[in-house]
């Protein structure tokens, strides 16, 4: 009888600690909604506070969440909340909070498939804090940027194909920006400062919904800089025409390009007209390029007049970003950016020898037949007289020295001075006919003591006299030259470089 109360007993205890050991069973919070734990209590109560927009009671909570359970597993998910109060609150000032505790989430748990979320919201603050194209890019840059990080910090991420959509809308405000400056240093004829934005651009960002209109402007540029360098009156006629045959080889390209890499777009026409006008070939896309091309445009969104008109009442670039291309890859590394101070000295390397200054990019004067050059003059100013044209103003280069013996002793005076043709001298054809007496500059007057060296001593031949002035002024353009080189720098490009 007494065995038997103690197998019953035996049973029983072992029956409560069966049921014991089942009752202390952790279970995990975030698989079991109903749970009740301390940590997961603060955590939905921040969640239902941001959801009723009470963003400092969420973040208060949350912060409480992370001091006093570090060792939660919702301490990661709490710091992302913050970030994600502060994103909702909208402010400037909160989404620079925003972009700061996203970036210490991205430092803490860069391993967590979250991280990348963090990044997009970075970079969606500064798309959303984006200006129009002519105005502040700042923004613009950022969320390029931030962007590409993103792209290459997390390629396995499905957040990438989101992020490259967003980086072709930012891509085409950056190049809208290039185009208008590069349109604006057209217009001011700077060909150079033009060329080198128009060329980066087309470079950088070749699904730019512009990109035809871009390389056409580019090729009129170089066209404009052939009639510059033609009515060019410093510079040889070598110089001339190896300037002239790169420029229309450039512009060639330009235009190539428009019927081989946008071969659909309203400018393939244009570019044709204009390579036949060049006597170019004109080139035939691929049925691929076509293909691609159509595609591009056909994802373009269209933006009406009355959208445009309600887009400068609002901030943000609403309309530019309409126009950018869905399809395709962005940009994501920027090739090398081309320079218009590298446009210029390529072009004085190529075609323009530098004269008694080695090194410098400067214009190359058509070289005197007989005798000494004539004296460097200095750079005409408004208030001048208009009458007082020198050779080196009128570009007239091929002068002889005074041959005329009688030159009487006072024409040398600081007033004035007479140039006297040779005998039997004609003036070249299309040469502006000197004035017998013409005011010089007193900056450009020979010294005293030149001017009497010059003079024939009595007893002295004609013919001394006259090795005696071409001597002193051969000194005298020597000086002039190295003393005056930056003016004659400035002179010789103000054709090329209006800038």
């Amino acid at each position: 009888m007494l065995l038997k109360k103690f197998a019953i007993l035996g049973v029983a205890a072992a029956m409560l600690l069966a049921i014991g050991c089942s009752n202390k069973k952790i279970k995990n919070p975030i698989a079991n909604v109903d749970s009740k734990q301390p940590d997961k209590v603060l955590f939905d109560n921040a969640m239902d506070a941001m959801q009723h927009g009470k963003y400092d009671v969420a973040r208060l909570t949350l912060q409480t969440l992370i001091n006093t359970y570090p060792d939660s597993e919702f301490v990661a998910r709490a710091k992302l909340a913050i970030g994600d109060s502060w994103y909702a609150e909208g402010t400037s000032a909160a989404l620079v909070q925003a972009e700061n505790e996203y970036k210490d989430f991205e430092t803490f748990f860069p391993n967590m498939p979250e991280a990348a979320e963090a990044q997009l919201k970075i970079a969606n603050i500064h798309f959303k804090e984006m200006e129009k194209p002519d105005r502040d890019f700042t923004h613009a840059e950022r969320a390029q940027d931030e962007y590409r990080y993103l792209i290459a910090t997390y390629p396995d991420s499905k957040l990438v194909p989101e992020a490259k959509a967003k980086l072709l809308q930012v891509q085409e405000v950056l190049a809208e920006r290039e185009f208008r400056i590069g349109r604006f240093y057209y217009m001011r004829e700077s060909y150079p400062a033009a060329e080198a934005r128009l060329k980066s651009l087309v470079d950088t960002y070749p699904l730019y919904s512009d990109a035809d209109q871009a390389l056409l402007l580019l090729g009129n540029s170089y066209l404009k800089q052939v009639d510059l360098v033609r009515a060019a009156p410093r510079l040889n006629e070598t110089a001339k025409g190896t300037m002239i045959k790169n420029l229309e080889n450039q512009a060639a390209e330009a235009y190539s390009k428009i019927i081989t890499r946008y071969p659909v777009s309203p400018g393939a026409s244009e570019a044709k007209k204009e390579l036949r006008a060049l006597k170019r070939p004109v080139p035939r896309p691929t049925p691929e390029a076509i293909a691609q091309n159509k595609k591009e445009e056909e994802s373009r969104g269209e933006v009406t007049m009355l959208a445009r008109l309600i887009d400068n009442l609002k901030r943000g670039p609403a309309a530019t970003v309409t126009e950018a291309a869905t399809v395709g890859d962005p940009t994501l590394i920027d090739p090398k950016q081309t320079s218009a101070v590298d446009l210029v000295r390529e072009a004085g390397n190529t075609s323009m020898k530098p004269k008694n200054s080695p090194g410098k990019d400067t214009l190359n004067v058509e070289p005197v037949k007989e005798g000494a050059p004539p004296p460097n003059q200095p750079v005409p100013r408004s208030d001048d007289s208009a009458s007082a044209a020198t050779p080196a103003q009128t570009g007239i280069s091929d002068l002889t020295p005074i041959q005329d013996s009688n030159t009487s002793a006072g024409s040398n005076s600081a007033a004035a001075t007479t140039i006297d043709p040779p005998a039997g001298a004609q003036p070249a054809a299309g040469a502006a006919q000197e004035p017998a007496t013409a005011p010089v500059d007193a900056a450009a007057t020979p010294p005293a003591q030149v001017n009497e060296a010059a003079q024939p001593a009595s007893g002295e031949s004609t013919s001394n006299a006259n090795k005696a002035a071409a001597s002193a002024t051969t000194e005298e353009a020597e000086n002039q030259e190295t003393s005056t080189s930056k003016v004659k720098k400035k002179r010789g490009l103000h054709k090329l470089v209006p800038f």
